[in-house]
């Protein structure tokens, strides 16, 4: 199995940026797509980004043009450099992986969250 750890989480001013951290360990061979998740209070969980094991991105609209995933894998991590910051994007963020053994829908594998706060 695949353990996730977010860091990087922080408060910061609007239009400020930021840049989450991801570190996976465990069977890392079998994570093929990752991802990063938020919820804002009130709000479900939505989908923000996610990247293959190729390099293959998928942004939400909100996000698109401000945020950018990438991964290492090499150091086994994944990145969302967050730009542009607005109050809208404050949310607890989630990082996910995708275990190509595994034949369940969606992610298998979550972390417990960083909390990124973005002040107006």
């Amino acid at each position: 199995q695949v353990q996730l750890v977010e860091s990087g989480g922080g408060l910061v001013q609007a239009g400020g940026s930021l840049r989450l951290s991801c570190a996976a360990s465990g069977i890392i061979f079998r994570v093929n797509r990752m991802g990063w998740y938020r919820q804002a209070p009130g709000k479900q969980r939505e989908l923000v980004a996610t990247i293959t094991s190729g390099g293959s991105t998928n942004y939400a609209d909100s996000v698109k043009g401000r945020f950018t995933i990438s991964r290492n894998n090499a150091k086994n991590t994944v990145y969302l450099q967050m730009n542009s910051l607005k109050p809208e994007d404050t949310a607890v963020y989630y990082c996910a992986a995708d275990d190509r053994w595994v034949t369940a829908e969606g992610m298998d594998y979550w972390g417990k969250g960083t909390l990124v706060t973005v002040s107006s």
